[in-house]
């Protein structure tokens, strides 16, 4: 099966998960970044909300690509209204000319309350799905100023918008919308309501198997949808490396990641899903106790195989074929350093993983 093939501009590396700070970028270096993936055939680019603004950066690969997809993956939603969504993604639209995708998450309760200063007075999921109800009109009424369309629910109302204050009609109007998701019920929301799913790469294969796909099916069937018009993005983690030294050597890397997310209590049903509760508290309490250096100790060899794409480079695309084909209708590669050391060997993994 052909995949689309996405990569990020700029995002956590070990160094970062590893609570060791994390690198800087400049615009420079972004638009440079966005036009290399877009000559090596990446059909997306995206960015991400870990430390930096979502939006912004998206203007510098807008201006030095013309093919290339973006979005966030993912920008979160309860510290930002709908209207002050609406208005950077209805921009970005229009800026890229249609090539904008808006990816939305909830992060948890801790840092929505005690890094955003957000209120979190109910479940994330009923909040999330009115947020999504409340963007698509905020986009109708920006592009029917003579006719708004409004929203009113228990968490969220949109009821007002003066020509003055009205961006007005685009050529490529659909903003399309995706959450990001790990549980069932914001899978089916995503069914329903969205253009796609970004699934968060703390959701295994099997759990992405027996939990993911299910739900997204009973959207789907909600909205009258099948599974051809929806786009699954996979994101999963990887060790990867130019000779098996290199790829055992990246296992220690990518343990560090999955250990930051699995210290999680969110994510927990993923592990429970695999038996896993036990080895769940354990990291959770050390993150607590802010051992972070002790964490990648907990990840098995079995639990990395359930989780990660384990290969060297050139064998990259069966690699992901064997795990998930017909699993995913996009896949993120996070391998922007790669790309720019040996744009010749990813441009061949990027083809390989376009061919049926």
């Amino acid at each position: 099966m052909a995949l689309r093939v996405e990569a990020t501009l700029f995002g956590p590396d070990t160094q970062q998960y590893a609570g060791q700070g994390q690198a800087r970028i400049t615009i420079a270096e972004i638009a440079e970044r966005a036009a290399l993936l877009e000559s090596m055939g990446f059909d997306g680019v995206t960015t991400a909300e870990a430390g930096h603004d979502p939006f912004l950066p998206i203007m510098a690969a807008a201006a030095s690509t013309k093919t290339v997809a973006m979005g966030t993956n993912v920008a979160i939603a309860f510290p930002r209204s709908p209207m002050v969504t609406a208005q950077a993604a209805w921009d970005l639209q229009h800026l890229s000319n249609g090539r904008f995708t808006l990816g939305l998450g909830t992060q948890v309760k801790g840092h929505n309350e005690q890094r955003y200063s957000t209120p979190w007075p109910s479940a994330p999921g009923p909040r999330m799905r009115e947020y999504l109800l409340c963007l698509q009109a905020i986009f109708k009424s920006f592009q029917n100023p003579a006719k708004p369309t409004y929203f009113e629910g228990e968490h969220y109302r949109f009821k007002l918008i003066p020509p003055f204050f009205n961006p007005g009609p685009i050529e490529h109007p659909h903003v399309p919308l995706y959450v990001a998701a790990v549980n069932p019920y914001m899978a089916r929301l995503s069914g329903e309501l969205c253009d796609g799913l970004r699934l968060h790469p703390v959701a295994t294969f099997r759990y992405t198997h027996e939990v993911i796909l299910p739900a997204i099916a009973e959207g789907l069937a909600k909205s009258g949808r099948t599974m051809g018009a929806f786009d699954l993005v996979g994101a999963p983690f990887m060790a990867l490396g130019r000779t098996a030294e290199e790829v055992e050597k990246a296992k220690t890397k990518v343990r560090n990641q999955i250990a930051f997310y699995a210290s999680t209590r969110t994510y927990h049903g993923v592990l429970a899903h695999h038996g896993w509760e036990e080895t769940g508290a354990k990291l959770h309490q050390l993150s607590v106790a802010g051992k972070w250096a002790e964490l990648p100790g907990l990840i098995t060899d079995e639990m990395l195989e359930e989780w990660a794409i384990i290969s060297t480079y050139d064998g990259l695309a069966d690699a992901i074929r064997a795990k998930a084909n017909g699993l995913f209708r996009t896949i993120t590669l996070v391998l922007v350093d790669e790309a720019r050391r040996d744009p010749d060997r990813m441009r061949v993994a990027v083809e390989r993983l376009h061919q049926d």
